[in-house]
């Protein structure tokens, strides 16, 4: 992929026209209220007793998400904690789930929480029960219920990751105002998506090369990743109105959650992204209301800034208060 795909000037002005669907916040307050009166209880919080990791308390979770179903997650506690905990809520980048624990230890290492968010139906320890079938998709996750916002896949998954939200505030060991969200890509999306969506449950968010903006413009321009499986599933529905897709993907784009967020976020974009091209993330990112900086990685790709952006991100938190805690 070339450098960008417009001049970095203008894409810091790039602030694309995209109405939203006259019911957004009805449909997203109906979603979030039944997902909530379905909740079974509280959140299942299991000690795994045979982890071999020493400076880190490893619990196996269970929390209710969309419809009430049980969605997988790690809660990690670093050991030595003497008040409340900040938390860091992660969600994860597409076709992946939680993993195992001991890949997430960066942020128990600087005094947080992590509550690590599986992926229903991507990750192996939470299935998603599509409540309509559809034959109508392709291979992967982007088309599925496409055909209607009420059965679009990520109806369920982005209402899961505001439960996480809900859930780990009321935990006895995190300190409730001081939820941090973060993702990259997929994860990224999701994040922002949340941010618009949880309000003021959220005190910061760490969305690194979002996913799930300006769908559009996306399909247009991606050269890999996820966004061509819109793209081969209107080749394949040729006698299909291609409106009606983006209609139902309308509900979901993270330029409009982001104009609903009020969390300072760190957003960070890879200037030589052919997956989430730079003008998507930019859509969004200018129109983000809360406080909002964004970490520009000329030469990076989907990967962005790497370990450098992880480092960006811890002092970011730090110089807004939201450092971790100290450890003894």
């Amino acid at each position: 992929m070339a450098l960008t795909d417009m001049p970095l000037d203008e894409l810091r002005e790039y602030r694309p026209v995209v109405p939203e669907p006259e019911d957004l916040d009805g449909f997203w307050s109906e979603t979030l209220a039944a997902a909530r009166a379905a909740s079974t209880g509280p959140a299942q919080y299991t000690r795994v007793e045979d982890s071999p990791l020493r400076s880190v308390e490893v619990y196996d979770a269970r929390f209710p998400g969309w419809g009430g179903q049980p969605i997988a997650a790690w809660l990690l506690l670093p050991k030595g904690a003497t008040e409340p905990l900040p938390v860091v809520v992660t969600y994860i980048g597409y076709s992946g789930g939680r993993g195992l624990p001991h890949e997430h230890l960066l942020w128990n290492a600087a005094g947080y929480a992590q509550f690590v968010v599986d992926t229903r139906g991507q990750g192996h320890d939470t299935p998603d029960p599509d409540p309509v079938p559809s034959s109508q998709w392709v291979g992967g996750f982007m088309t599925r219920g496409i055909d209607d916002p009420a059965h679009y896949y990520y109806r369920r998954l982005m209402t899961d990751c505001v439960r996480a939200v809900d859930v780990i505030r009321e935990h006895p060991a995190i300190a409730a105002d001081r939820v941090v969200i973060a993702g990259g890509s997929q994860g990224g999306g999701l994040t922002l998506s949340t941010a618009g969506l949880a309000g003021d449950a959220v005190a910061a968010a760490l969305i690194d090369v979002p996913f799930l903006c300006h769908y559009r413009r996306a399909a247009d321009v991606a050269t890999a990743g996820p966004y061509e499986e819109i793209v081969r599933y209107l080749g394949m529905h040729t006698r299909d109105d291609p409106e009606r897709a983006f209609r139902t993907l309308n509900y979901f784009d993270g330029q409009h959650f982001a104009r609903r967020a009020a969390a300072p976020a760190l957003f960070s974009v890879g200037l030589m992204d052919p997956v989430c091209p730079p003008s998507t993330v930019y859509a969004a990112y200018n129109k983000y209301a809360g406080e909002k900086d964004i970490a520009v990685w000329s030469f990076g790709d989907h990967s962005g800034g790497r370990a450098s952006q992880q480092q960006e991100q811890l002092r970011w938190l730090a110089a807004r208060g939201l450092g971790g805690a100290r450890l003894h």
